[in-house]
């Protein structure tokens, strides 16, 4: 990506401001983002990528520049923390951009706590033309991630179905996003139905199905190089392909000529499918824990859907949700703490997260057609897709449930799945 990053000053082992992400409601942190001096229109667009990044998250409130009294001009000299107080600005972000020798753009940040009167911390990046909105977003991730003690999610993209045309001759194509809908590319040309598009977790790789031959086929794509490998031509219905935490392997459920889908997973090196369940009724959606041990899928065993854990290899299956409705898309958290789903219950699909074992069921949005959930990869928030005015769009929710905002996106989009932090 030729992306590089130096550190220009080191951070205090203390500060004053910072975020509790753990507590159940958390107020927004007030924080002053100013443009970035230098580059001419490039500072300023790099300051509103970093403050759109840090408002959409919910934990924090950028202040409205017409409100600041100091108006920098030299982001590295101390700023007059008086002002900034005075407009209770806890944090305060200054920055340059410059152009090198080179070609690449140097972008730097300060981080300043106002009400102690430190810098926080301080970085440089440099970076091609091509990257510029990364470089706002690697800064917001900083920010993010020094006053909230987690990792951020802006250095990210979505992989999701773009839908265009009549409904009843839409056109779906695979394409990819940065994770706040900028910089939107297809990686295929719509001529045949593709679905479930997901990351691999530890490459630029997706795997995919496509109805391209007739029959729905699960695919690897290269995302940078455009390579594309079937990974199997399994007789019967394939549903839902996911990667194994480690990338080795893809696990999917396979619907047989009796009308029963189970859950098999394959080694991407040898080929090899090992079959997980083995039951008379419906098992589909499988998820891998984070650890790759445990596997979270749905089954109509008892009667509806619901979900259920086993072991990696099949063993120990269980079942874990038992409220009302029918349950599906189960995703395992990138942190291993919850389970997020769809349900549908009372005419009305919900989006939700519950703790592993079943337990601790908590709703986050509720609507008519939603489901779908992707986590991001600090496992802090989830993206969704919801039918409205005449197809589906994509939506996000951090934990809370009070903060959902819309993705935005040219046409109609479904099925997203987040990529990993990006390198």
């Amino acid at each position: 990506m030729a992306l590089g990053m130096t550190a220009v000053v080191p951070m205090p082992a203390w500060a004053l401001v910072e975020l509790n992400v753990n507590k159940g409601n958390v107020e927004p942190l007030p924080i002053a983002i100013t443009d970035f001096q230098g580059g001419d229109a490039l500072g300023a667009q790099i300051s509103q990528i970093v403050t759109a990044d840090l408002k959409r998250s919910g934990l924090f409130a950028p202040i409205d520049k017409s409100a600041f009294i100091e108006k920098i001009s030299n982001p590295d000299a101390t700023p007059r923390f008086d002002d900034w107080k005075v407009i209770n600005a806890q944090a305060l972000v200054t920055g340059s951009v410059s152009k090198e020798a080179d070609g690449r753009i140097r972008a730097q940040y300060r981080l300043w706590d106002t009400f102690a009167g430190q810098q926080m911390a301080g970085e440089q990046f440099f970076a091609n033309d091509a990257n510029q909105r990364r470089v706002a977003h690697i800064i917001a991730d900083a920010i993010y991630e020094r006053l909230t003690g987690e990792k951020g999610y802006f250095d990210t993209r979505v992989v999701f179905i773009d839908e265009s045309g009549a409904k009843n001759a839409r056109k779906k194509r695979l394409a990819i996003m940065d994770q706040d809908g900028a910089n939107v590319r297809y990686l295929s040309d719509g001529r045949s139905i593709v679905l479930t598009p997901r990351f691999s977790p530890n490459r630029q790789e997706i795997t995919y199905m496509s109805y391209e031959s007739g029959q729905p086929r699960v695919y690897l794509l290269q995302i940078e190089t455009g390579q594309r490998e079937l990974v199997g031509n399994f007789p019967g219905m394939t549903f839902a392909p996911r990667f194994s935490p480690d990338g080795q392997k893809v696990i999917m459920s396979l619907l047989r000529d009796d009308g029963n889908s189970n859950i098999f997973a394959m080694d991407l090196r040898s080929r090899s499918t090992t079959r997980l369940t083995n039951s008379t009724a419906i098992d589909t959606s499988p998820s891998y824990s984070p650890d790759g041990s445990k596997v979270v899928f749905t089954s109509d065993r008892g009667g509806r859907a619901q979900i259920y854990v086993m072991g990696a290899d099949g063993s120990g299956q269980t079942r874990i949700s038992f409220g009302d409705g029918v349950y599906s898309t189960p995703v395992w958290s990138p942190r291993g703490d919850l389970i997020a789903f769809t349900k549908q219950t009372g005419g009305e699909f919900q989006i939700g997260v519950m703790k592993t074992d079943g337990s601790g069921e908590r709703i986050l949005s509720s609507g008519f057609q939603q489901e779908g959930p992707t986590w991001a990869p600090n496992g802090r928030v989830l993206m969704f897709f919801r039918d409205s005015n005449g197809g589906p769009k994509l939506v996000s929710v951090d934990l809370t449930g009070r903060n959902e905002q819309p993705i935005p996106t040219t046409n109609f989009a479904s099925d997203p799945a987040w990529s990993p932090l990006l390198e």
